[in-house]
């Protein structure tokens, strides 16, 4: 079963757990206090309204997560089980349905999916479900790859594709070591690459990059090390949060349709690549994200092993 839904759409009736969150103080002890509750069979709206105590709280240091959600800037999906091999045909549906709507719109969106379980116990745990979540997305996506971007994921300018549109992922879990990571249940957040690009053509993103940093600081006591500009090193080490020793690859396989015998690999029109037989166009240069200028993205942890 699954449910969109949005921060607006809780009755009073549906309220049942939540109203004495409200009167915490601290984001890191609003968090702890949520995750022991029972959300993962909560009323939907008890859901969706624990991500807003999170994104909403003055400690939280994401930016452009505060404004998605003070705009209504997103669709909020709430989910049975991650693990569920049916599930990534829904939420590629879903994908493209958000996709399709925000088209053309300025401003930050995000797509919300927040899963009732498994709760992981640990960041490698929660790291695993979502790679192969994002497996079985792509295994189902008959889209080519978004331009624009690498479909390699150990490539600098990789970003995940779904239904044709690049996302960057961030993955949030009550068992992760940055606070801006803990959310109460497994939740999701693809962010439309293209709205990045936005913020450097209208001159706002080193200001706003350098203000969630300093947020960041603040909230954990230490700076992040491992978030990095895209064009460093790929953005797949971010989308879980965890820390990772060195050479660590992403454990997902870029596929498509079988090339023509004899091919060499590489696409011959100027401009594409091709990895694994599918075809996209050669990304820029200047395609660049950076966890902290990414909604809900400035928690990542120190993939060197050192938190940040």
């Amino acid at each position: 079963m699954s449910t969109d839904t949005s921060i607006d759409a809780r009755t009073p009736a549906e309220a049942t757990i939540l109203p004495a969150v409200e009167e915490q103080r601290g984001l890191e002890s609003t968090l702890d206090l949520l995750a022991r509750m029972d959300l993962a069979s909560a009323p939907e709206g008890d859901v969706v309204r624990a991500l807003d105590l999170m994104v909403t709280h003055a400690e939280f240091p994401c930016l452009g997560a505060k404004s998605v959600f003070r705009r209504g800037g997103m669709a909020h999906v709430v989910l049975d089980d991650m693990n569920d091999p049916d599930v990534a045909a829904d939420l590629l549906q879903r994908l493209r349905a958000f996709a399709s709507d925000i088209e053309g719109e300025k401003g930050f969106h995000s797509f919300i999916a927040t899963f009732r379980g498994p709760v992981p116990g640990d960041e490698a745990g929660f790291e695993a479900a979502l790679f192969q979540l994002l497996q079985r997305l792509h295994d189902a996506d008959e889209e080519s790859w978004a331009d624009g971007v690498g479909a390699d994921p150990n490539d600098p300018h990789f970003a995940f594709s779904a239904g044709g549109t690049a996302y960057f992922i961030v993955g949030l879990h009550p068992a992760a070591s940055r606070v801006a990571r803990r959310a109460p249940l497994p939740t999701l957040v693809f962010n439309p690459h293209d709205q990045f690009e936005e913020l450097r053509a209208e001159g706002r993103f080193e200001n706003m990059r350098s203000t969630i940093r300093r947020r960041d600081i603040d909230l954990q006591g230490f700076v992040n090390p491992m978030v990095a500009d895209h064009g460093d090193s790929t953005e797949a080490l971010q989308y879980s949060g965890r820390r990772h020793p060195a050479g660590w690859q992403p454990p997902l396989e870029v596929h498509g349709e079988p090339e023509a015998a004899g091919s060499s690999g590489t696409g011959g029109t100027s401009g594409t690549t091709r990895i694994g037989g599918r075809t996209g166009r050669t990304p820029s240069d200047s395609t660049t994200t950076d966890a902290t200028r990414c909604p809900f993205g400035s928690g990542a942890t120190d993939q060197s092993g050192e938190e940040g």
